[in-house]
Protein backbone atom coordinates (compact mmCIF):
# COMPACT_ATOMS: atom_id res chain seq x y z
CA UNK A 1 0.00 0.00 0.00
CA UNK A 2 1.58 3.39 -0.75
CA UNK A 3 2.46 5.66 1.98
CA UNK A 4 0.13 8.58 1.33
CA UNK A 5 -2.84 6.15 1.60
CA UNK A 6 -1.53 4.20 4.47
CA UNK A 7 -1.18 7.56 6.25
CA UNK A 8 -4.61 9.16 4.94
CA UNK A 9 -5.91 5.38 6.68
CA UNK A 10 -3.79 5.70 9.58
CA UNK A 11 -5.29 9.12 10.30
CA UNK A 12 -8.80 8.37 9.65
CA UNK A 13 -8.72 5.52 11.94
CA UNK A 14 -7.02 7.75 14.71
CA UNK A 15 -9.40 10.49 14.03
CA UNK A 16 -12.55 7.53 14.56
CA UNK A 17 -10.65 6.30 18.16
CA UNK A 18 -11.36 9.82 18.78
CA UNK A 19 -15.10 9.82 18.76
CA UNK A 20 -17.33 9.71 21.34
CA UNK A 21 -19.77 6.88 22.01
CA UNK A 22 -22.69 9.54 20.50
CA UNK A 23 -20.47 10.56 17.44
CA UNK A 24 -19.88 6.83 16.22
CA UNK A 25 -23.46 5.84 17.12
CA UNK A 26 -24.26 8.46 14.12
CA UNK A 27 -21.79 7.25 11.94
CA UNK A 28 -22.85 3.84 12.29
CA UNK A 29 -26.25 5.20 11.33
CA UNK A 30 -25.31 7.17 8.73
CA UNK A 31 -23.40 4.46 7.32
CA UNK A 32 -26.14 1.93 7.72
CA UNK A 33 -28.82 4.43 6.06
CA UNK A 34 -26.07 4.79 2.74
CA UNK A 35 -26.03 0.87 2.48
CA UNK A 36 -29.80 0.06 2.57
CA UNK A 37 -30.65 3.03 0.27
CA UNK A 38 -27.69 1.73 -1.98
CA UNK A 39 -29.64 -1.57 -1.64
CA UNK A 40 -33.14 -0.39 -2.17
CA UNK A 41 -31.40 1.56 -5.27
CA UNK A 42 -30.13 -1.67 -6.53
CA UNK A 43 -32.92 -3.26 -6.25
CA UNK A 44 -35.73 -0.62 -7.71
CA UNK A 45 -32.97 -0.42 -10.66
CA UNK A 46 -33.27 -4.54 -11.08
CA UNK A 47 -36.54 -4.79 -11.28
CA UNK A 48 -37.62 -5.05 -14.82
CA UNK A 49 -39.81 -2.58 -17.06
CA UNK A 50 -43.49 -4.11 -17.12
CA UNK A 51 -45.40 -3.51 -20.36
CA UNK A 52 -49.24 -4.40 -21.27
CA UNK A 53 -49.66 -7.91 -22.89
CA UNK A 54 -53.37 -7.59 -23.36
CA UNK A 55 -56.30 -4.59 -22.24
CA UNK A 56 -59.66 -4.65 -21.94
CA UNK A 57 -60.01 -8.57 -21.71
CA UNK A 58 -63.07 -10.44 -20.12
CA UNK A 59 -62.88 -12.11 -16.67
CA UNK A 60 -62.25 -15.67 -18.46
CA UNK A 61 -59.72 -14.90 -21.23
CA UNK A 62 -58.10 -12.89 -18.06
CA UNK A 63 -58.08 -16.23 -15.95
CA UNK A 64 -56.81 -18.18 -19.09
CA UNK A 65 -54.34 -15.73 -19.90
CA UNK A 66 -52.77 -16.00 -16.21
CA UNK A 67 -52.55 -19.78 -16.40
CA UNK A 68 -50.38 -19.76 -19.19
CA UNK A 69 -47.89 -17.21 -17.74
CA UNK A 70 -47.71 -18.87 -14.42
CA UNK A 71 -47.12 -22.12 -16.78
CA UNK A 72 -44.53 -20.50 -18.41
CA UNK A 73 -42.73 -19.35 -15.23
CA UNK A 74 -43.21 -15.31 -16.44
CA UNK A 75 -43.78 -12.54 -13.96
CA UNK A 76 -46.78 -10.58 -14.54
CA UNK A 77 -49.11 -7.64 -12.59
CA UNK A 78 -53.02 -6.98 -12.91
CA UNK A 79 -54.12 -3.54 -14.08
CA UNK A 80 -57.38 -1.89 -14.57
CA UNK A 81 -59.16 -4.39 -12.17
CA UNK A 82 -57.78 -7.30 -13.81
CA UNK A 83 -58.31 -6.31 -17.73
CA UNK A 84 -55.11 -5.39 -18.38
CA UNK A 85 -52.07 -7.52 -17.91
CA UNK A 86 -48.89 -6.57 -17.49
CA UNK A 87 -45.58 -8.49 -18.31
CA UNK A 88 -41.86 -7.54 -18.71
CA UNK A 89 -41.18 -6.07 -21.65
CA UNK A 90 -38.66 -8.60 -22.70
CA UNK A 91 -41.33 -11.15 -23.16
CA UNK A 92 -44.33 -9.58 -24.77
CA UNK A 93 -43.64 -10.67 -28.06
CA UNK A 94 -42.99 -14.29 -26.59
CA UNK A 95 -46.18 -14.51 -24.68
CA UNK A 96 -48.74 -13.12 -27.44
CA UNK A 97 -47.81 -15.87 -29.81
CA UNK A 98 -47.92 -18.31 -27.18
CA UNK A 99 -51.29 -16.72 -26.57
CA UNK A 100 -52.40 -16.42 -30.41
CA UNK A 101 -51.12 -19.99 -30.78
CA UNK A 102 -53.54 -20.97 -27.56
CA UNK A 103 -56.76 -19.45 -29.01
CA UNK A 104 -56.29 -16.52 -26.66
CA UNK A 105 -57.37 -13.91 -26.17
CA UNK A 106 -60.91 -16.02 -27.11
CA UNK A 107 -63.87 -13.64 -26.05
CA UNK A 108 -61.84 -10.68 -28.71
CA UNK A 109 -62.62 -13.45 -31.41
CA UNK A 110 -65.48 -11.18 -33.29
CA UNK A 111 -63.78 -10.38 -36.84
CA UNK A 112 -63.45 -12.63 -40.07
CA UNK A 113 -62.42 -14.76 -37.91
CA UNK A 114 -66.05 -15.72 -37.69
CA UNK A 115 -66.06 -17.08 -40.44
CA UNK A 116 -63.32 -19.87 -40.36
CA UNK A 117 -65.56 -22.08 -37.81
CA UNK A 118 -69.03 -21.83 -40.10
CA UNK A 119 -69.55 -25.09 -41.96
CA UNK A 120 -71.12 -25.58 -45.32
CA UNK A 121 -74.61 -26.55 -43.92
CA UNK A 122 -74.84 -23.03 -42.64
CA UNK A 123 -78.12 -21.70 -43.90
CA UNK A 124 -77.89 -18.00 -46.22
CA UNK A 125 -79.67 -16.03 -42.92
CA UNK A 126 -76.84 -17.61 -40.74
CA UNK A 127 -74.04 -16.48 -43.15
CA UNK A 128 -75.33 -13.22 -43.99
CA UNK A 129 -75.75 -12.75 -39.61
CA UNK A 130 -72.42 -13.84 -39.78
CA UNK A 131 -70.51 -11.45 -42.04
CA UNK A 132 -72.50 -8.83 -40.93
CA UNK A 133 -71.17 -9.81 -37.46
CA UNK A 134 -67.73 -10.07 -38.57
CA UNK A 135 -67.93 -6.35 -40.00
CA UNK A 136 -69.02 -5.12 -37.22
CA UNK A 137 -66.00 -6.78 -35.20
CA UNK A 138 -63.38 -5.38 -37.27
CA UNK A 139 -64.71 -2.10 -37.22
CA UNK A 140 -65.13 -2.10 -33.57
CA UNK A 141 -61.59 -3.63 -33.61
CA UNK A 142 -60.10 -0.36 -35.76
CA UNK A 143 -61.82 1.79 -34.24
CA UNK A 144 -60.43 0.97 -30.61
CA UNK A 145 -56.98 1.16 -31.95
CA UNK A 146 -57.11 5.55 -32.38
CA UNK A 147 -55.73 7.30 -29.25
CA UNK A 148 -58.42 8.06 -26.40
CA UNK A 149 -60.82 5.03 -27.54
CA UNK A 150 -60.46 2.63 -25.21
CA UNK A 151 -63.19 0.31 -26.23
CA UNK A 152 -65.74 0.43 -29.48
CA UNK A 153 -68.73 -1.30 -30.54
CA UNK A 154 -70.52 -0.86 -34.00
CA UNK A 155 -73.96 -2.20 -35.15
CA UNK A 156 -75.28 -2.41 -38.64
CA UNK A 157 -78.46 -1.81 -39.92
CA UNK A 158 -78.50 -3.25 -43.56
CA UNK A 159 -81.68 -3.47 -45.07
CA UNK A 160 -82.08 -6.62 -47.17
CA UNK A 161 -82.21 -6.32 -50.81
CA UNK A 162 -85.63 -7.01 -52.58
CA UNK A 163 -86.63 -7.03 -55.97
CA UNK A 164 -90.70 -6.07 -54.97
CA UNK A 165 -89.23 -3.16 -53.27
CA UNK A 166 -89.34 0.27 -55.20
CA UNK A 167 -87.35 2.19 -53.20
CA UNK A 168 -85.02 1.03 -51.18
CA UNK A 169 -83.91 1.97 -47.36
CA UNK A 170 -80.15 3.53 -46.84
CA UNK A 171 -77.94 1.35 -44.05
CA UNK A 172 -77.41 2.80 -41.46
CA UNK A 173 -74.85 2.56 -38.42
CA UNK A 174 -74.75 3.06 -34.58
CA UNK A 175 -71.33 3.02 -32.85
CA UNK A 176 -70.72 3.20 -28.76
CA UNK A 177 -67.43 4.32 -28.05
CA UNK A 178 -65.99 4.03 -24.46
CA UNK A 179 -63.19 6.73 -23.86
CA UNK A 180 -60.51 7.60 -22.02
CA UNK A 181 -60.14 11.34 -23.36
CA UNK A 182 -62.03 13.68 -25.28
CA UNK A 183 -62.73 13.07 -28.77
CA UNK A 184 -61.69 15.80 -30.73
CA UNK A 185 -64.32 16.39 -33.83
CA UNK A 186 -61.33 15.50 -36.44
CA UNK A 187 -61.41 12.28 -34.46
CA UNK A 188 -65.21 11.86 -34.46
CA UNK A 189 -64.89 12.69 -38.09
CA UNK A 190 -62.82 10.25 -38.89
CA UNK A 191 -64.89 7.29 -37.14
CA UNK A 192 -68.16 8.48 -38.93
CA UNK A 193 -65.85 8.01 -42.56
CA UNK A 194 -64.11 4.66 -41.48
CA UNK A 195 -67.48 3.27 -40.80
CA UNK A 196 -69.30 4.76 -43.93
CA UNK A 197 -66.77 3.47 -46.20
CA UNK A 198 -66.88 0.16 -44.56
CA UNK A 199 -70.20 -0.36 -45.71
CA UNK A 200 -72.07 -0.29 -49.20
CA UNK A 201 -74.63 2.43 -49.95
CA UNK A 202 -73.87 4.21 -45.74
CA UNK A 203 -73.51 7.65 -46.05
CA UNK A 204 -71.51 9.73 -43.42
CA UNK A 205 -74.75 11.17 -42.15
CA UNK A 206 -76.46 8.31 -41.67
CA UNK A 207 -73.57 7.26 -38.52
CA UNK A 208 -74.63 7.63 -34.75
CA UNK A 209 -71.78 8.18 -32.41
CA UNK A 210 -72.02 7.89 -28.54
CA UNK A 211 -69.85 8.11 -26.21
CA UNK A 212 -69.78 6.29 -23.16
CA UNK A 213 -71.19 9.15 -21.11
CA UNK A 214 -74.29 9.80 -23.21
CA UNK A 215 -73.28 12.43 -24.87
CA UNK A 216 -74.42 12.57 -29.05
CA UNK A 217 -70.93 13.36 -31.42
CA UNK A 218 -72.47 12.57 -34.54
CA UNK A 219 -76.72 12.44 -35.57
CA UNK A 220 -78.27 10.97 -37.72
CA UNK A 221 -79.24 13.53 -39.89
CA UNK A 222 -77.27 15.85 -39.14
CA UNK A 223 -73.73 15.24 -39.40
CA UNK A 224 -70.66 14.96 -36.48
CA UNK A 225 -71.15 18.18 -34.94
CA UNK A 226 -73.14 17.88 -31.30
CA UNK A 227 -76.08 20.19 -30.44
CA UNK A 228 -77.20 23.71 -31.93
CA UNK A 229 -75.88 24.84 -28.64
CA UNK A 230 -72.46 23.69 -29.47
CA UNK A 231 -72.25 24.34 -32.97
CA UNK A 232 -73.14 28.34 -31.92
CA UNK A 233 -70.39 28.11 -29.19
CA UNK A 234 -67.76 26.53 -31.63
CA UNK A 235 -68.81 29.30 -33.98
CA UNK A 236 -69.28 32.33 -31.96
CA UNK A 237 -65.82 31.35 -30.62
CA UNK A 238 -63.97 30.69 -33.62
CA UNK A 239 -65.45 34.83 -35.24
CA UNK A 240 -64.46 36.06 -31.69
CA UNK A 241 -60.76 34.87 -32.29
CA UNK A 242 -60.43 36.42 -35.54
CA UNK A 243 -62.32 39.39 -35.21
CA UNK A 244 -60.28 40.32 -31.65
CA UNK A 245 -56.61 39.32 -33.78
CA UNK A 246 -57.51 42.14 -36.05
CA UNK A 247 -58.67 44.18 -33.93
CA UNK A 248 -55.28 43.75 -31.71
CA UNK A 249 -53.29 44.59 -34.56
CA UNK A 250 -54.90 47.64 -35.32
CA UNK A 251 -55.83 49.63 -32.20
CA UNK A 252 -53.15 47.61 -29.89
CA UNK A 253 -53.59 44.55 -27.97
CA UNK A 254 -56.33 45.29 -24.79
CA UNK A 255 -58.03 48.11 -26.12
CA UNK A 256 -60.72 46.19 -28.10
CA UNK A 257 -63.32 43.30 -26.43
CA UNK A 258 -65.98 41.84 -28.98
CA UNK A 259 -68.75 39.52 -28.20
CA UNK A 260 -70.42 37.53 -30.85
CA UNK A 261 -74.11 36.21 -30.48
CA UNK A 262 -75.20 33.58 -33.43
CA UNK A 263 -78.68 32.01 -34.12
CA UNK A 264 -77.67 28.85 -34.99
CA UNK A 265 -80.43 26.14 -36.98
CA UNK A 266 -80.57 22.47 -35.70
CA UNK A 267 -82.99 21.92 -38.23
CA UNK A 268 -82.02 20.02 -41.75
CA UNK A 269 -83.98 20.28 -45.18
CA UNK A 270 -83.55 19.72 -48.76
CA UNK A 271 -84.99 22.26 -51.30
CA UNK A 272 -84.72 21.51 -55.15
CA UNK A 273 -85.27 24.55 -57.65
CA UNK A 274 -85.69 23.74 -61.84
CA UNK A 275 -85.75 26.91 -64.17
CA UNK A 276 -86.50 26.72 -67.53
CA UNK A 277 -84.62 29.22 -70.25
CA UNK A 278 -85.19 29.57 -73.87
CA UNK A 279 -81.66 30.07 -75.72
CA UNK A 280 -81.34 32.50 -77.89
CA UNK A 281 -81.04 31.47 -81.23
CA UNK A 282 -81.64 27.88 -80.33
CA UNK A 283 -83.01 25.81 -83.95
CA UNK A 284 -86.12 23.94 -83.39
CA UNK A 285 -86.00 20.41 -82.16
CA UNK A 286 -89.22 19.15 -83.90
CA UNK A 287 -92.12 21.31 -85.97
CA UNK A 288 -95.57 20.05 -87.35
CA UNK A 289 -97.63 22.07 -89.87
CA UNK A 290 -101.23 20.85 -91.09
CA UNK A 291 -103.41 22.98 -93.71
CA UNK A 292 -106.82 22.04 -94.74
CA UNK A 293 -109.21 24.37 -97.52
CA UNK A 294 -112.43 23.54 -99.59
CA UNK A 295 -113.96 26.08 -101.97
CA UNK A 296 -117.44 25.16 -104.26
CA UNK A 297 -119.80 27.06 -107.51
CA UNK A 298 -122.80 27.94 -105.16
CA UNK A 299 -125.15 25.69 -107.24
CA UNK A 300 -126.89 25.09 -104.49
CA UNK A 301 -125.88 21.73 -103.86
CA UNK A 302 -123.21 22.55 -101.45
CA UNK A 303 -124.78 21.53 -97.89
CA UNK A 304 -121.90 23.59 -96.40
CA UNK A 305 -119.51 22.34 -93.71
CA UNK A 306 -121.29 20.42 -90.66
CA UNK A 307 -122.28 22.31 -87.48
CA UNK A 308 -122.97 21.21 -84.24
CA UNK A 309 -124.90 17.99 -83.87
CA UNK A 310 -124.29 17.57 -87.22
CA UNK A 311 -126.13 19.95 -88.88
CA UNK A 312 -125.18 20.98 -92.35
CA UNK A 313 -124.52 24.41 -92.15
CA UNK A 314 -125.14 26.13 -95.84
CA UNK A 315 -122.21 28.09 -97.00
CA UNK A 316 -122.44 31.37 -97.73
CA UNK A 317 -123.05 33.10 -100.93
CA UNK A 318 -120.40 32.46 -103.08
CA UNK A 319 -119.93 29.04 -102.61
CA UNK A 320 -117.15 29.54 -100.68
CA UNK A 321 -115.14 26.62 -98.31
CA UNK A 322 -113.67 26.37 -94.64
CA UNK A 323 -110.12 26.39 -94.53
CA UNK A 324 -108.32 24.73 -91.23
CA UNK A 325 -104.84 25.51 -90.56
CA UNK A 326 -102.51 24.17 -87.40
CA UNK A 327 -98.97 24.00 -86.82
CA UNK A 328 -96.63 22.60 -83.56
CA UNK A 329 -93.22 23.88 -83.00
CA UNK A 330 -90.42 22.08 -79.96
CA UNK A 331 -88.60 24.72 -79.47
CA UNK A 332 -85.13 23.37 -77.80
CA UNK A 333 -84.97 24.82 -73.91
CA UNK A 334 -82.53 25.10 -71.48
CA UNK A 335 -83.71 23.31 -67.48
CA UNK A 336 -81.44 23.76 -64.63
CA UNK A 337 -82.16 21.46 -61.64
CA UNK A 338 -80.66 22.55 -58.08
CA UNK A 339 -80.77 20.77 -55.55
CA UNK A 340 -79.03 21.52 -52.34
CA UNK A 341 -79.08 20.37 -48.71
CA UNK A 342 -79.48 22.56 -45.50
CA UNK A 343 -77.64 20.77 -42.85
CA UNK A 344 -78.07 21.15 -39.76
CA UNK A 345 -75.93 24.12 -37.64
CA UNK A 346 -75.99 26.55 -40.56
CA UNK A 347 -76.29 30.11 -38.97
CA UNK A 348 -79.52 31.68 -39.88
CA UNK A 349 -78.85 35.08 -37.96
CA UNK A 350 -75.40 36.65 -35.99
CA UNK A 351 -74.60 39.77 -34.12
CA UNK A 352 -71.19 41.46 -33.57
CA UNK A 353 -70.69 43.74 -30.87
CA UNK A 354 -67.44 45.65 -30.33
CA UNK A 355 -66.29 47.91 -27.96
CA UNK A 356 -62.69 50.21 -28.42
CA UNK A 357 -60.86 52.25 -25.95
CA UNK A 358 -61.18 55.66 -26.78
CA UNK A 359 -58.34 57.04 -25.16
CA UNK A 360 -56.13 54.75 -27.14
CA UNK A 361 -57.35 55.10 -30.65
CA UNK A 362 -56.57 58.46 -32.46
CA UNK A 363 -55.94 56.94 -36.14
CA UNK A 364 -58.64 55.10 -36.81
CA UNK A 365 -62.68 55.90 -36.84
CA UNK A 366 -65.41 53.99 -35.64
CA UNK A 367 -66.61 53.66 -39.41
CA UNK A 368 -63.08 52.08 -40.68
CA UNK A 369 -63.40 49.63 -37.74
CA UNK A 370 -67.20 48.68 -38.53
CA UNK A 371 -66.05 48.20 -41.94
CA UNK A 372 -63.44 45.76 -40.83
CA UNK A 373 -65.02 43.69 -38.38
CA UNK A 374 -67.58 43.27 -41.08
CA UNK A 375 -65.63 41.67 -42.97
CA UNK A 376 -63.54 39.56 -40.60
CA UNK A 377 -67.11 38.52 -39.27
CA UNK A 378 -68.88 37.65 -42.61
CA UNK A 379 -71.74 39.83 -42.03
CA UNK A 380 -74.41 39.41 -44.60
CA UNK A 381 -77.37 41.93 -44.28
CA UNK A 382 -79.76 39.43 -46.03
CA UNK A 383 -80.23 37.66 -43.34
CA UNK A 384 -80.25 40.58 -40.79
CA UNK A 385 -76.26 40.25 -39.17
CA UNK A 386 -75.47 43.61 -37.39
CA UNK A 387 -72.54 45.31 -36.36
CA UNK A 388 -72.23 47.57 -33.51
CA UNK A 389 -68.92 49.60 -32.98
CA UNK A 390 -68.70 51.71 -29.97
CA UNK A 391 -65.70 53.91 -28.82
CA UNK A 392 -65.43 54.48 -24.89
CA UNK A 393 -63.04 54.59 -21.92
CA UNK A 394 -62.45 51.54 -20.62
CA UNK A 395 -61.85 51.18 -17.05
CA UNK A 396 -59.10 50.51 -15.08
CA UNK A 397 -59.93 49.29 -11.74
CA UNK A 398 -59.09 45.65 -13.18
CA UNK A 399 -55.52 46.90 -14.52
CA UNK A 400 -54.72 48.85 -11.31
CA UNK A 401 -55.54 46.17 -9.07
CA UNK A 402 -53.44 43.82 -11.47
CA UNK A 403 -50.27 45.85 -11.40
CA UNK A 404 -51.02 46.20 -7.70
CA UNK A 405 -51.41 42.23 -7.08
CA UNK A 406 -47.88 42.48 -9.73
CA UNK A 407 -46.20 44.70 -6.81
CA UNK A 408 -47.36 42.51 -3.99
CA UNK A 409 -46.19 40.06 -5.73
CA UNK A 410 -43.18 41.05 -6.41
CA UNK A 411 -42.04 42.81 -2.54
CA UNK A 412 -43.36 39.16 -1.04
CA UNK A 413 -41.02 37.33 -3.62
CA UNK A 414 -38.20 39.93 -2.86
CA UNK A 415 -38.86 39.31 1.07
CA UNK A 416 -39.02 35.27 1.01
CA UNK A 417 -35.62 35.98 -1.02
CA UNK A 418 -34.30 38.20 1.41
CA UNK A 419 -35.59 35.32 4.29
CA UNK A 420 -34.03 32.59 2.34
CA UNK A 421 -30.75 34.05 1.85
CA UNK A 422 -30.54 35.25 5.91
CA UNK A 423 -31.59 32.01 6.72
CA UNK A 424 -29.38 30.04 4.40
CA UNK A 425 -26.41 32.84 5.51
CA UNK A 426 -27.27 31.51 9.33
CA UNK A 427 -27.07 28.05 8.25
CA UNK A 428 -23.65 28.65 6.65
CA UNK A 429 -22.07 30.75 9.82
CA UNK A 430 -23.66 28.20 12.46
CA UNK A 431 -21.51 24.82 10.15
CA UNK A 432 -18.77 26.79 9.55
CA UNK A 433 -18.29 27.95 13.16
CA UNK A 434 -19.29 23.99 14.05
CA UNK A 435 -16.07 23.24 11.92
CA UNK A 436 -13.32 26.08 13.25
CA UNK A 437 -14.55 25.15 17.04
CA UNK A 438 -13.85 21.45 16.03
CA UNK A 439 -10.52 22.09 14.05
CA UNK A 440 -9.34 24.15 16.93
CA UNK A 441 -10.47 21.24 19.47
CA UNK A 442 -8.36 18.78 17.44
CA UNK A 443 -5.30 20.72 16.73
CA UNK A 444 -5.26 21.80 20.78
CA UNK A 445 -6.05 17.78 21.65
CA UNK A 446 -3.18 16.89 19.33
CA UNK A 447 -0.80 19.23 20.46
CA UNK A 448 -1.56 18.51 23.95
CA UNK A 449 1.33 17.16 25.63
CA UNK A 450 0.83 14.65 29.21
CA UNK A 451 1.78 16.59 32.54
CA UNK A 452 5.08 15.67 34.15
CA UNK A 453 5.50 12.56 36.13
CA UNK A 454 7.24 12.85 39.34
CA UNK A 455 8.97 9.78 39.63
CA UNK A 456 11.98 10.81 41.63
CA UNK A 457 15.67 10.12 39.94
CA UNK A 458 15.47 8.76 36.84
CA UNK A 459 17.91 6.41 34.87
CA UNK A 460 19.46 7.58 31.34
CA UNK A 461 20.28 5.49 28.87
CA UNK A 462 23.46 5.35 27.45
CA UNK A 463 24.12 7.80 23.89
CA UNK A 464 23.44 6.64 20.88
CA UNK A 465 20.96 4.27 21.71
CA UNK A 466 17.70 4.19 19.67
CA UNK A 467 15.47 3.23 22.07
CA UNK A 468 15.84 2.20 26.07
CA UNK A 469 15.30 -1.26 27.61
CA UNK A 470 12.93 -0.85 30.19
CA UNK A 471 13.67 -3.63 31.84
CA UNK A 472 17.04 -2.77 32.41
CA UNK A 473 15.43 -0.37 34.05
CA UNK A 474 16.22 2.97 31.73
CA UNK A 475 13.32 5.69 32.47
CA UNK A 476 13.22 9.30 30.88
CA UNK A 477 14.67 12.16 32.59
CA UNK A 478 12.20 14.18 33.97
CA UNK A 479 11.05 17.48 32.62
CA UNK A 480 14.10 20.29 33.15
CA UNK A 481 17.26 17.71 34.66
CA UNK A 482 19.98 17.60 32.86
CA UNK A 483 20.73 14.15 31.22
CA UNK A 484 23.74 12.89 33.33
CA UNK A 485 27.65 12.27 31.68
CA UNK A 486 27.26 9.77 28.60
CA UNK A 487 29.04 6.61 28.69
CA UNK A 488 27.54 3.69 30.49
CA UNK A 489 24.54 3.89 31.90
CA UNK A 490 24.07 5.76 35.27
CA UNK A 491 22.50 4.55 37.98
CA UNK A 492 20.19 6.44 39.92
CA UNK A 493 17.66 5.92 42.99
CA UNK A 494 14.01 5.30 40.99
CA UNK A 495 12.18 6.88 43.97
CA UNK A 496 8.44 5.61 44.98
CA UNK A 497 7.81 4.49 41.65
CA UNK A 498 10.72 1.89 41.32
CA UNK A 499 8.16 -0.91 41.43
CA UNK A 500 6.06 0.08 38.38
CA UNK A 501 6.33 -1.15 34.75
CA UNK A 502 6.51 1.99 32.25
CA UNK A 503 3.62 2.62 30.31
CA UNK A 504 4.21 3.08 26.15
CA UNK A 505 3.98 7.02 26.52
CA UNK A 506 6.53 6.77 28.70
CA UNK A 507 8.71 4.50 26.52
CA UNK A 508 7.71 6.40 23.31
CA UNK A 509 9.15 9.73 25.52
CA UNK A 510 12.10 8.22 26.36
CA UNK A 511 12.59 7.47 22.79
CA UNK A 512 11.84 10.83 21.38
CA UNK A 513 14.39 12.17 24.44
CA UNK A 514 16.69 9.37 23.23
CA UNK A 515 16.88 10.55 19.88
CA UNK A 516 16.97 13.86 20.17
CA UNK A 517 20.09 13.53 22.18
CA UNK A 518 22.26 11.64 20.12
CA UNK A 519 20.89 13.72 16.67
CA UNK A 520 19.02 16.96 17.26
CA UNK A 521 19.05 17.36 13.62
CA UNK A 522 17.05 14.33 12.48
CA UNK A 523 14.75 14.62 15.22
CA UNK A 524 13.88 18.56 13.99
CA UNK A 525 13.07 17.12 10.67
CA UNK A 526 10.69 14.72 11.88
CA UNK A 527 8.89 16.76 14.19
CA UNK A 528 9.17 19.47 11.07
CA UNK A 529 7.56 16.41 9.13
CA UNK A 530 4.99 15.88 11.65
CA UNK A 531 3.75 19.92 11.90
CA UNK A 532 3.38 19.70 8.24
CA UNK A 533 1.34 16.31 8.01
CA UNK A 534 -1.09 18.18 10.42
CA UNK A 535 -1.61 21.59 9.18
CA UNK A 536 -5.26 22.00 7.77
CA UNK A 537 -6.44 21.96 4.05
Amino acid sequence: MPAQVSGAMSRLLAAVREFTIAQRTLALLGVAVLVLGGVALSAWLAQPKYSPLFSGLAGEDASAIVDQLEADGVAYQLADGGSTILVPADKVDQERIAAAAAGLPAQGTSGYQLLDSMGVTASEFQQDVTYKRAIEGELASTISSIRGVKAASVQLAIPEESVFVSEQADPTASVFLETSATLSEDQVQAIVHLTSAAIDGLLPENVSVVDSKGTLLSVVGEGTVGNSAQQASDYEQRVRQTVQSMLDQVVGPGNSTVVVNAVVSNESAQRVEETYQVPEGAPTTSESTSTESYSGTGNGTETGVLGPDNIAVPAGEGGDGYVNESATKNNALDKVTETTDIPAGAVSRQSVSVAVNRDAVTKVNEQTITDLVATAAGIQNARGDRVTVELTSFSTDAADRAAEAIESAKAAEQQENILRLITTGAIAAAVIAVAIIALILFRRRSRRTPAPIDVGSLAVAPAGAAGLDAAAGAWPLAPGANPPALGDAATVPLGPLASQAPTEFERLQADINALAGANPGKTADYLRALMDDRQTV
